[in-house]
C-alpha cells in the first residue's frame, strides 16, 4: 500500500477511536474494511508517533482488552488529516460538477426523436 493509502487508514482509525476508544482491532478492521494486520501496523505506527496511547482495562479478565486513547498530538495529526481530505473530496466534487454540466449540456443538445427510449431522455433533462 502507498502512503496515502497508509494516511487513510490511520485518519479513519483516529475517527473511530475519538467516538469509541475500547474498541478492539478486530472492530476496527471491521469498520475500516482493511487487514487486521493492516489496522495492527497503523495502530502500533499511530503509537510510535505518539498520537494514540494505548491502556489495559484494569480488574478485567479479558488480558487483551484495551483503550486507545487519542493523545493531543492525535487530535492535531486527526484534524490535519480531516482538512486534507475535505480539500480532496471539495476537488472530486468540482471535478464531478463539471462533468454533469458537460453531460448537461449533451442531453440538453440530443434529439429527443433519435434516442432508443425518449422517456429516459425527458426524465434526465427533468433531473438535470
Amino acid at each position: 500500500m502507498n502512503a496515502s493509502m497508509d494516511e487513510e487508514i490511520r485518519y479513519k482509525i483516529l475517527s473511530i477511536l475519538k467516538d469509541d476508544s475500547s474498541l478492539t482491532q478486530r472492530e476496527m478492521m471491521q469498520q475500516t474494511g482493511v487487514s487486521l494486520g493492516k489496522v495492527n501496523y497503523c495502530v502500533s505506527a499511530l503509537v510510535e508517533k505518539g498520537q494514540i496511547r494505548v491502556e489495559r482495562f484494569k480488574n478485567n479478565s479479558n488480558k487483551t482488552a484495551y483503550f486507545y486513547h487519542i493523545t493531543p498530538s492525535g487530535l492535531k495529526a486527526f484534524t490535519s488529516l480531516s482538512l486534507k481530505f475535505l480539500k480532496i473530496k471539495i476537488d472530486e466534487y468540482d471535478q464531478i460538477k463539471a462533468q454533469i454540466k458537460n453531460l448537461y449540456q449533451q442531453v440538453q443538445n440530443l434529439d429527443v426523436q433519435l434516442c432508443e427510449d425518449p422517456t429516459l431522455l425527458i426524465q434526465l433533462r427533468n433531473i438535470l
